[in-house]
């Protein structure tokens, strides 16, 4: 019997196959023709529409700010160089110049913002460290707390103050009624160092939350190590820890400087007769002697001397990384 030759059936669905697949790579290397009606729309829709330009965007915030800040100030430099008694546009500036009270008063606001800022770097310092490395119950709570005393008002601290150094403070108080006397040693707070004490208290925590901010990202591993090799606390802190809160205590330190150099409730509260800034110049001139010219030319040197510190506070705290 002859053998019958297989079905070549088997093969047709792998030909098949390879024909549409044939079919299909050619179909998709061939070239497209141009676009129909209906391709038309789906090319104009994909053209992303034009944005409004950037400094368009930033007209509002200039207009109010000119409006609100710079407008007032503007007028207060003009007055300055247009007095009103008439003279030259310079005669104010020289008159005021010539003053002892403005070269006092500048000399005093120089050594009390000095002051005060040497004072919170150093004891700003001494308890940032203590509250960082020694371990004590509360540790949390008082840095926390510190965040909060940044809110208060100035004169609330020179207040406290006085509510304790003041003539009829609770020191006083306390004195008279041991010693019999008609009153007390304490009456500091109208000096000059009273004006500093109240600048010290009030500005310290803008020093201590910046070194706060840097010890928490200290490696504690240095310090460990430092340890174990022998060293002192002292050295640990002079060689390990100050290096690295340098840059924290410069830009607290500008802050401060430029807070003290404009620092006006203070001086106020305590009762200061004999401490005179340039602030409380600037107050004299304009509500006590109406002498709104000389008061200009005052508050324009005190904006002056404020932005040249501030422009330093803001190139110190970039390189901080504050």
């Amino acid at each position: 019997m002859a053998e019958v030759p297989a079905p070549a059936a088997t093969t047709l669905p792998h030909q098949t196959r390879t024909g549409r697949q044939t079919v299909r790579t050619v179909r998709s290397s061939a070239p497209s023709g141009p676009a129909g009606p209906a391709d038309a729309p789906a090319g104009r829709g994909a053209r992303a529409p034009r944005g409004v330009p950037g400094w368009l965007w930033s007209l509002p915030p200039v207009a109010a700010l000119a409006l609100v800040f710079l407008y007032p100030l503007a007028l207060v430099v003009q007055q300055s160089f247009s007095p009103e008694n008439g003279g030259g546009a310079f005669d104010a500036y020289a008159s005021v110049f010539r003053s002892h009270s403005f070269r006092e008063a500048l000399g005093t606001t120089v050594w009390l913002a000095a002051g005060a800022t040497a004072g919170c770097l150093v004891l700003g310092f001494v308890l940032a460290l203590i509250i960082a490395f020694v371990p004590f119950p509360g540790a949390k709570a008082v840095a926390k707390f510190i965040d909060v005393f940044l809110s208060f008002p100035s004169f609330l601290i020179t207040l406290a103050l006085l509510f304790i150094y003041g003539t009829v403070g609770m020191a006083n108080g306390l004195w008279t009624d041991v010693s019999g006397g008609a009153e007390g040693p304490f009456h500091f707070l109208t000096t000059p160092w009273g004006v500093l004490l109240a600048e010290i208290t009030y500005f310290t925590p803008f020093v201590m939350r910046p070194l706060l901010a840097a010890f928490s990202q200290l490696d504690t591993a240095q310090l460990e190590v430092a340890s174990s090799l022998g060293a002192k606390p002292a050295r640990i802190i002079r060689r390990v820890i100050l290096p690295e809160a340098l840059p924290a205590l410069a830009a607290g330190g500008s802050l401060v400087l430029v807070m003290c150099l404009n620092e006006f409730g203070i001086v106020l509260f305590t009762g200061a007769k004999d401490v005179t800034t340039l602030p409380m110049l600037v107050y004299g001139k304009a509500i006590l002697e109406s002498d709104y010219a000389a008061a200009c030319v005052v508050a324009v040197v005190n904006i002056a001397i404020s932005v040249g510190l501030f422009g330093l506070y803001r190139v110190v705290s970039k390189r901080a990384g504050a």
